[in-house]
């Protein structure tokens, strides 16, 4: 089976390169994984320390931003790499100040594996939330480097827990230690045989309590939402999109305003879903808000937590597309009521402020207007809601400290 996995990615890697052809996308994630080695052969010595962070996409790097922060700390003169799956990742971050180097994992082959494995010769090797990837764990473990799963989260229906997935759980014996969201997860690495894990919680509280730190003022949105009521709707997709627009065609109040920040800002989808909407709208790409504008398109990536902290009410996308909801840690923590789509079930903080009330879900677009339409028009629930988001994210704090004093005890002082 292990056999036949290298062949698929190889196979994988042929067509890709054939597809990218046609796919602005996928031509980013075959020419970003051209550049990788050499990234590393100019950037890693062999005397070098080096611990190497690795995160599927951009919403695992918000996991691993503060444990990155904690390594930057602790191991100053060590050298850090951070490396992405996903183009959304990399192609955000890949200016990254904390870190020493920013590069695409390479295809998981036997060859790209012993070469990545080799160029890099960590310390560590820190995997955030999930990526499993069976010769590059093979090649750690062959070379005794000690390997963490962090904020990670386990689900029955995955192929670790299948009698057909064997060669699969081999693949988590590579890892030395597993820190994980819940106990639903350690239960499950447990009846497989798995001991060495902990219930840390997830790293993303650490990350979003400190937008609460940063200068989160936007000059251009002051006068546009001053003396206001602004819904934000957050990483929206089309679908989120038509739902809203039908929504704010009706809700033309002179004291409400909503911004948009779309998931896919292309110039065209953008365009789209400026159609849709009646009332007068601006874009940020337009540089300047025109008068009477009732609602604002933030076509432009880097600043939606800024902009949810301008929110008296959030929408956040995704919940009715089927990769599911975004981030709803990054409103919450503004102490800001919540309402999403029904597609949720993989994201254990939406879960939670789900039951906790603070977070509202639509099961459709009638239920969507009528969830906007109790927060808009009755103030001391959106308080109420707001207040118990932003203790959620409070109460979820320690995870990193718990993270990085294990660490600190296997790495010991490596600066």
């Amino acid at each position: 089976m292990k056999y036949l996995y290298s062949f698929a990615i190889f196979l994988a890697g042929i067509i890709l390169q054939v597809l990218a052809v046609f796919n602005k996308k996928l031509a980013l994630f075959v020419k970003g994984r051209k550049e990788t080695f050499s990234r590393l052969e100019a950037t890693i010595k062999k005397s070098n320390h080096v611990i190497w962070i690795h995160c599927a996409s951009l919403g695992e790097f918000e996991q691993g931003r503060p444990i990155i922060e904690g390594l930057r700390k602790s191991y100053p003169s060590s050298k850090i790499v951070l490396s992405f799956f996903s183009p959304s990742g990399y192609e955000v971050r890949k200016n990254y100040e904390k870190v020493d180097s920013v590069v695409y994992l390479p295809l998981d082959t036997i060859q790209n594996a012993k070469k990545f494995v080799e160029l890099l010769h960590p310390d560590m090797a820190i995997f955030v939330k999930y990526e499993i990837w069976p010769n590059l764990l093979q090649q750690l473990q062959k070379k005794s480097i000690p390997t963490i799963l962090v904020s990670g989260i386990f689900r029955q229906n995955q192929l670790f827990f299948k009698s057909y997935g064997t060669w699969m759980k081999e693949s988590l014996k590579s890892f030395s230690h597993f820190f994980l969201q819940n106990k639903s997860s350690e239960s499950l690495l447990n009846s497989i045989g798995f001991q060495n894990t902990s219930v840390s919680g997830d790293t993303r509280f650490e990350s979003v309590l400190g937008i609460l730190q940063q200068d989160n003022r936007l000059d251009f949105l002051e006068n546009f939402v001053k003396e206001k009521l602004v819904l934000v709707a957050g990483s929206t997709w089309p679908i989120d999109e038509k739902y809203l627009s039908h929504f704010l065609n009706k809700k033309q109040t002179e004291n409400f305003r909503c911004i948009i920040a779309p998931h896919n800002i292309h110039p065209k989808e953008i365009q789209k879903l400026r159609n849709r909407i009646d009332v007068k709208t601006s874009l940020f790409s337009e540089g300047t808000i025109a008068p009477d504008t009732k609602v604002y398109i933030a076509d432009t990536v880097g600043i939606l937590t800024k902009i949810y902290s301008y929110a008296d009410i959030a929408y956040v996308g995704g919940g009715f597309d089927k990769e599911g909801v975004h981030n709803v840690l990054e409103p919450a923590v503004f102490d800001v009521p919540l309402v999403i789509g029904p597609i949720y079930d993989k994201f254990e903080e939406a879960k939670e402020l789900v039951k906790l009330k603070a977070c509202m879900v639509a099961k459709d677009e009638i239920q969507l207007h009528e969830h906007l339409t109790n927060l808009i028009n009755n103030p001391n629930i959106r308080a109420e809601k707001g207040e118990i988001a932003g203790s959620f994210v409070k109460k979820n704090l320690g995870a990193t400290e718990i993270i990085m004093d294990y660490i600190e005890k296997e790495l010991g002082d490596n600066s």
